[in-house]
């Protein structure tokens, strides 16, 4: 007996697909692994990705990614002439790769139009309820929504849908860091005295500050950290939020680390936490780089679900709040008020206890 859809693709007929993920660094991260279970199922195939520009580095150099296509979000400010010339430019490259195939994992109304205009003999997408009739008839294919699920899962039910089963170490996430941003790791660590998996990798920001920890508590677990011998490197993204939280955290600690916040390309970060001994951050892009680059990883999670975004495929702890029912709820803070209490009042102990529980296995 086959298992399987009866309208399953067959790969052999796949010379060309295109993979479109439109939406923030993590979420492309996480869309890696369905380019390695598509280039096993047609090895023949070119498989391109269409992503926003500034989430590029999530996929460039994946082993199984043939073209990068990007967007810019900045065409939207740049003039209606200025920006239908751009996408005119973007639409015409794609429509010259002559795709079989296209999967659209998100939904972005682009993937439906691109499915509509490129002339694919397939597309797959998700199966949202709420979408028009027009939506859902762009593709050949479309997948349901299963619950709690990851969202590596979830993203490879895309494939499942059409036929092809992804195996267990074809779920792993790629993240490529390149020789240039290898290098530039090693050259900090040896400028800083510090030997691989000889230090503790903190990221404590993230673009929403509904997800992050107080600074005050970052202080005090580092201050516990530095007590317990432990060298602390400190990271965030060259944002003004990010680094305000950062400097907040330096005037709560007076002990010594090596901050390198707001210095480090995509490419760098994961090259340099690749070597940590343990990684420490909320759910963010950071904490998918660190399980890509298999650290383990302790992550602080508030309104967001760690069934759908906890670290993938790496050893891991989650801290949540057990005194809050109403977690995961989804919102950017308590009332839409941008300040999470089911993070904000995690206590330092806990992730102690975490770190405590990681390292001894």
């Amino acid at each position: 007996m086959a298992y399987g859809p009866s309208d399953a693709v067959d790969p052999r007929e796949v010379r060309r697909a295109l993979v479109v993920k439109l939406r923030h660094h993590g979420d492309v991260l996480l869309a890696s692994p369905v380019f390695s279970v598509l280039k096993r199922a047609a090895p023949q195939a070119e498989i391109d990705a269409l992503v926003y520009s500034e989430t590029r580095d999530m996929l460039s150099l994946h082993p199984a990614v043939s073209r990068l296509f990007e967007i810019e979000r900045a065409w939207k400010s740049q003039g209606s002439a200025r920006r239908a010339a751009a996408e005119w430019r973007l639409f015409s490259a794609l429509r010259a790769r002559r795709y079989d195939l296209i999967v659209h994992l998100t939904d972005h109304s682009r993937g439906a139009w691109l499915a509509r205009l490129l002339g694919a003999r397939y597309a797959v997408a998700p199966d949202y309820a709420e979408k028009p009739r027009w939506w859902k008839a762009s593709f050949s294919h479309r997948f349901p929504q299963a619950g709690l699920r990851h969202t590596v899962e979830f993203n490879l039910d895309a494939l499942r849908r059409i036929g092809m089963q992804p195996g267990e170490s074809e779920r792993a996430l790629v993240l490529v860091p390149g020789e240039k941003a290898q290098s530039r790791a090693a050259a900090l660590l040896a400028d800083n005295d510090l030997a691989d998996k000889g230090f503790v990798h903190l990221h404590p920001g993230s673009r929403w500050q509904f997800k992050c920890w107080p600074a005050e508590r970052v202080a005090a677990l580092m201050d516990e950290l530095h007590r317990r011998g432990e060298r602390l490197v400190l990271t965030a993204a060259p944002d003004a939020g990010e680094l305000e939280l950062i400097a907040e955290i330096r005037r709560g600690t007076k002990v010594p680390l090596i901050d390198l916040a707001g210095q480090l390309t995509l490419k760098e970060l994961a090259a340099l936490t690749a070597r940590a001994r343990l990684f420490i951050g909320v759910d963010s892009a950071p904490m998918h780089i660190a399980a890509a680059m298999g650290t383990p990883v302790v992550a602080l999670f508030g309104p967001s679900g760690e069934a759908e975004w906890r670290p993938w495929m790496t050893r891991h702890r989650v801290v949540v709040s057990a005194e809050h029912a109403c977690r995961p709820c989804g919102n950017d803070g308590c009332g839409g008020g941008k300040v999470s209490e089911c993070l904000t009042t995690l206590p330092v102990a806990s992730v102690l206890s975490a770190i405590d529980s990681l390292l001894a296995q």
